[in-house]
């Protein structure tokens, strides 16, 4: 709502600049309301087009993000909003292109009627009643927009969900589409097809010229003949006609030379330039830092199509919660695909994995060029094995929001089937060492349709469960697993889960209660929500954090979202 409200502002301030900008007397009278129109939406793409660059620069946000460049939790939780900012100035840049091509439908027809042979300068037809296509096609801002408006048009309707999820490809392509719009930009504001008057002082808008003006439309009196001082004033004679635009207040403003017209400078390279260049600087930057293929040491397939791969790479560092992008040339030359990282480096060992969830295009030809030589379930391959995998380069690490989970000294980790992933890497940190972290206590929720989903991190929520223990902090986690669909009472197979089944609960969780409960146990303390799932989900903790309770516990609410 702030940002539409300052778009409306912007809209606003520059259209009555237009309206009434004695510079553009001429021009209105030309144009009509179509100049206003065009100019303030015009001024409104500006800054959208200079903004929506910003959020996709991932290693500026991250480089933010690090708690030691930005102090305040608060100013942090603002970065997390990327993708947020980004989707409403591609939705702005949109609505406002409508307005911006509307009224210069209308500017078109107006220069093709209104011709006006005494300002031939300010004229963007050649003759009256020309072809407005003309305008459209035959002029190079004519013909850039037209182009961009295809090109905006294929960017907008392939970043729809339904073609983001049925074919990513689509909207991979189109998306990258945004330089081609940026270069026509460009050129679209080279053309100075709408001019100002430069010369206000030596012809005011509303005065007339004693050597043409009056001669061609009114008969002189003899007084009147003689000569005329320097751009004068005095008052107009009553008995002679005057048409309105000659007079104010009954005051004759007299010129002393023709209007001259200048185009505008065009301003648009000025608020685009620095965005476009920042981003592809870091473009560049992020092409050298990932040019060289990572090593992959093991390659696992676990129940319900999820496929977990581990890899090394030289001088690679990374915070819990951060993600990477993978990019495997023989999978897709161009596209790549984001995934959190459920395991990080640290200082005794130099492996860090991802988990991901075979749905689409891509990360099936992923996993049958990883699992070529396998038909089993489970392939661990050895390292002295690596040339069989095929070359797979990672770009990262970026910035997430469930890097703040450690933040808090109570977190709420609520997961829905495969978005248990970001929290996986916090808790294989937790289980190298817990101590160095504010977080003293952490409540996991986790919510699978199936029970061999829970088996993807079994082993991991097993291994720390037990070591809390050992260390006498078993209430440092609190574990809820909930199988939303089933037929009976089912158990994760094995007996060393047995820790798990006891936390394994059937149907959906009572987020009222885990709330009132939370809220209970941590009276007058803030605390972090951190969710990771389907949207419906996403919204119940979204509402839930937002609402009061009777114990003065504060909860914030984070949602995972790659930018």
């Amino acid at each position: 709502l702030f940002w539409l409200s300052l778009n409306v502002w912007l809209f606003g301030k520059t259209f009555l600049l237009y309206y009434q900008g004695l510079q553009y007397y001429y021009l209105h009278q030309m144009l009509g309301l179509g100049l206003c129109v065009s100019r303030a939406s015009a001024a409104v793409l500006n800054l959208n087009c200079c903004l929506v660059l910003l959020p996709m620069c991932r290693v500026l946000l991250a480089f933010f993000r690090g708690s030691q460049k930005v102090a305040s939790k608060k100013t942090r939780r603002l970065l997390d909003k990327s993708k947020t900012f980004h989707v409403t100035c591609g939705i702005t840049i949109c609505i406002f292109s409508v307005l911006h091509v509307a009224a210069h439908l209308v500017n078109a027809l107006n220069f093709s009627e209104n011709y006006n042979e005494d300002f031939l300068a300010l004229n963007a037809a050649n003759y009256r009643g020309e072809d407005p296509r003309k305008l459209l096609f035959a002029t190079v801002p004519g013909l850039t927009g037209v182009i961009m408006v295809l090109v905006l048009f294929l960017m907008c309707t392939a970043s729809t969900y339904a073609i983001r999820v049925s074919n990513y490809d689509i909207f991979w392509y189109t998306h990258n589409l945004f330089f081609v719009f940026y270069m026509l930009l460009i050129l679209h504001v080279s053309g100075g097809v709408l001019k100002y008057q430069t010369n206000l002082e030596e012809h005011p808008p509303g005065c007339f010229n004693p050597n043409k003006t009056l001669r061609e439309n009114m008969t002189v009196p003899k007084a009147f003949e003689e000569s005329f001082p320097y751009y004068t004033t005095q008052p107009f004679p009553e008995d002679l006609s005057v048409p309105e635009p000659f007079v104010h207040n009954n005051i004759m403003r007299i010129c002393s030379e023709e209007p001259k017209f200048q185009s505008h400078f065009p301003e648009t390279w000025l608020w685009i330039s620095g965005p476009l260049c920042l981003y592809c600087v870091e473009r560049l930057y992020r092409y050298i830092r990932s040019n060289k293929p990572v090593t992959i040491t093991s390659v696992i397939s676990h129940p319900s199509n999820v496929l977990e791969v581990r890899m090394m790479k030289e001088d690679f560092k990374a915070r819990p919660g951060q993600y990477v992008i993978l990019h495997c040339p023989r999978v897709s030359a161009l596209e790549s695909h984001p995934f959190t990282l459920t395991m990080c480096p640290t200082d005794t060992k130099a492996t860090f994995g991802v988990h991901l969830k075979v749905v689409g295009d891509w990360t099936e030809r992923f996993r049958d060029l990883l699992l070529l030589h396998s038909n089993q379930d489970t392939e661990i391959l050895p390292i002295f094995q690596q040339r069989r995998y095929p070359k797979l380069y990672v770009d990262g690490p970026f910035g997430s929001p469930f890097e703040e989970s450690l933040n808090y000294e109570v977190s709420l980790c609520v997961a829905g089937g495969i978005g248990v992933t970001p929290f996986a890497s916090v808790l294989n940190t937790l289980l190298d060492g817990w101590k160095c972290y504010k977080l003293r206590r952490l409540y996991f929720i986790w919510v699978c349709r199936d029970i061999e989903s829970f088996r993807w991190f079994a082993d991991l929520l097993c291994a720390l469960h037990n070591k809390l223990w050992q260390e006498n902090r078993p209430d440092y986690i609190n574990i809820q697993l909930y199988l939303s669909q089933t037929d009976g009472i089912q158990k994760i197979i094995g007996e060393k889960y047995q820790a798990l089944n006891s936390r394994l609960l059937i149907g959906r969780p009572r987020w009222k209660l885990i709330f009132d409960e939370i809220a209970k146990c941590n009276r007058r303390k803030t605390i972090g929500v951190f969710c990771c799932g389907p949207n419906k989900m996403s919204k119940i903790l979204h509402k839930m954090s937002n609402s009061s309770n009777s114990y003065g516990t504060r909860f914030e609410y984070n949602k995972e979202s790659f930018s």
